[in-house]
């Protein structure tokens, strides 16, 4: 399975590729010359850890130019009055008449925790391509499912920080 982003997920990673490649590289490779020059390798833990976070470094620029390889590019947008990818929804869940907020955003952002729902998750694909004031039935498996009231669609963007740590 590839893994959903939008055109704006690709060029934060790229962004962040170019950061790590050009500022965050030379600063470790810096560490490690300025720790080896300590002396002693064999008892020397400031080379080992300027050498793990390179190593981290590295790995992670492998990481985002694997997933931007494999992606598969969806479309960020939906229409003025429908939930699309990246729009803020305020739901009413019926069972326990609770009002949730979530976010829907692409499988590798999806974190519950933080209100942000994958767009492969129930909930989300539920979701998407409604409309304000739908209800809707959100199944999460073949023994259960619930129904939700769509009260509200944000299609501004999120005002968090919005860096890509989650992917």
């Amino acid at each position: 399975m590839h893994n959903q982003l939008t055109r704006s997920d690709i060029r934060k990673m790229e962004e962040e590729i170019e950061h790590r490649k050009l500022v965050e590289r030379k600063e470790l490779l810096e560490a490690v010359k300025e720790a080896r020059a300590h002396g002693d390798l064999s008892e020397n833990f400031e080379y080992y850890a300027a050498k793990r976070e390179k190593n981290r470094n590295e790995g992670r620029i492998r990481y985002l130019e694997r997933m931007i390889k494999t992606a598969e590019i969806i479309d960020d947008t939906s229409k003025e009055d429908e939930v699309g990818v990246n729009n803020a929804v305020e739901v009413l869940i019926e069972e326990d008449q609770a009002v949730e907020n979530y976010r829907i955003v692409t499988t590798v952002r999806g974190n519950s925790l933080e209100g942000l729902i994958s767009t492969e998750s129930p909930l989300g694909k539920a979701l998407l391509g409604h409309k304000e004031g739908d209800r809707v039935w959100v199944q999460v498996n073949q023994n259960f499912g619930y129904y939700v009231k769509i009260l509200k669609i944000d299609k501004s963007p999120d005002d968090r920080e919005d860096r890509l740590r989650s992917f």
